[in-house]
């Protein structure tokens, strides 16, 4: 049983280390909502999220102002869109006119973001997956707080290269919708492999087709109190440093367990994980570079970061896990370049290339994550890469992701600022030789040998 005294202890890292809960997400099934006529479809959306999630808000501002610990997002994730569409949506402007119900809906009911406008293709496409995909450009360049993603691949299936190739279109296209924002629109867009059903972190969010009706998710962050507990054992050994990290994320989780519970009692609504996620923000001291720093790299980068972030992401994971019996989601380190500052220090320096990162992303939570890119990037360069992050997913039977921004406008080293948590950070280069043979090929990369476990 958890109680207030538990929390007691982390008042100091919650005044000056930035732990704070990073989102309260309520998952929501659309599945009761399904009609062949697209208005009553869209009335059906609404009426749900509304009847839902109209106390959302105001419930994690009470408990957030009960406990003193700072709750940053409130969201909701609904089931992929592509699932609740098909028998209503004949074109993908149909599609667009559920993203605008969503928009309206998580407007009024004052969350943050709205996750779930989503297809599911790793294996193959539907009608209605393909005709949701076409219309994510003009989706999210016309609403403000819905978020995309497609699964394009997992363990079981391999990767649906169709998907992956249709992709790199439809992110230099949302791209190209939003430019006067900076190609904000790809901020709210990301590509997975084995992404999971329960994930409280946007823009990837989605209430999975296996969650009860409604559920609560939390996501807690704390990279500033790791950092900081870190200072105290320089020099130590791994051992030590080990267990530093391990008690640390024990305590974070924990803050994290009371509020879900917390908020779970308060909405009448079932309690579904936490997620242990270290996730950065562009604020001084919320950094996970600046862990890795602390472990002994000069800079994110550097020979010997993709050790320390293995070791880091371990660990929080092993503390996490004794904290909460319902631990999920992504739960391990981010390495987002524009909300981490010590990522974008890293990359000014010369440290942190777009490479690197994707080796960092064999042993982390997600993958290349927020990562500005010349505006006339190719489009099968951004499928190859696409490809590369879903084979490392696929291989080590892990969640990997892309959420790539080519800033139309904006060449190598030019910095582009998103605002908010999104944060700002340098265009990177990205590496000019063909892929264009391997994408258009077409059809499925196979899943690999060790899928086979039944």
């Amino acid at each position: 049983m958890i109680n207030i005294n538990e929390v007691s202890e982390t008042n100091e890292m919650i005044e000056k280390e930035n732990l704070d809960v990073r989102t309260i997400t309520m998952g929501i099934s659309l599945f009761d909502c399904i009609s062949s006529d697209l208005d009553i479809l869209n009335k059906n959306i609404y009426e749900k999220i509304y009847g839902s999630a109209k106390d959302l808000v105001q419930t994690g501002e009470d408990i957030a102002k009960e406990f003193g610990i700072p709750i940053v997002n409130k969201r909701i994730s609904v089931t992929p869109i592509a699932l609740i569409g098909a028998s209503a949506c004949k074109t993908s402007d149909d599609f667009v006119t559920i993203a605008k119900t969503l928009d309206k809906v998580a407007k009024a009911v004052g969350i943050n973001f709205l996750g779930g406008y989503s297809a599911l293709v790793s294996k193959g496409m539907t009608n209605a997956d393909r005709l949701l995909i076409e219309s994510i450009p003009r989706a999210l360049a016309e609403t403000d707080v819905v978020c995309s993603s497609v699964n394009v691949g997992s363990t079981k299936t391999g990767i649906n290269m169709d998907a992956v190739r249709l992709l790199g279109d439809v992110i230099v296209d949302t791209a190209k919708a939003t430019k006067d924002n900076d190609s904000a629109g790809c901020t709210k867009l990301v590509v997975f492999c084995n992404a999971p059903d329960d994930n409280p972190f946007m823009a990837g969010a989605f209430h999975g087709v296996t969650e009860a009706d409604r559920i609560i998710n939390v996501g807690v962050s704390g990279p500033g109190v790791v950092k900081t507990a870190l200072e105290k054992v320089r020099g130590e050994n791994f051992e030590i440093l080990c267990e530093t990290i391990k008690k640390t994320a024990f305590k974070v989780t924990r803050v994290g367990q009371l509020v879900a519970k917390e908020a779970s009692e308060r909405l009448g609504v079932p309690f579904g994980i936490v997620d242990l996620s270290l996730a950065p923000t562009p604020a001084i001291g919320d950094s996970v570079a600046d862990i890795l720093h602390e472990i002994g790299v000069e800079h994110a980068g550097a020979p010997g970061t993709t050790a320390a972030l293995a070791l880091l992401n371990d660990q929080v994971k092993k503390g996490g896990a004794m904290a909460s019996s319902y631990v999920g989601g992504l739960s391990g380190a981010f390495i987002p370049v524009s909300e981490d500052q010590g990522m974008i220090n890293a990359v000014n320096a010369g440290a942190l290339t777009l490479e690197k990162l994707e080796a960092m992303t064999c042993v982390c939570s997600v993958g290349l994550d927020m990562i500005a890119i010349p505006g006339d990037t190719k489009n099968t360069t951004i499928a190859g890469i696409i490809a590369d992050e879903m084979a490392i997913g696929m291989i080590n039977q892990k969640t990997t992701a892309v959420r790539l921004i080519p800033v139309i406008g904006k060449k190598e080293g030019d910095t582009v600022d998103f605002g908010g948590l999104l944060g700002f950070g340098p265009v990177m280069s990205v590496n000019k030789f063909s892929c264009d043979e391997f994408v258009n090929r077409g059809g499925r990369i196979p899943a690999p040998i060790h899928s086979f476990k039944n």
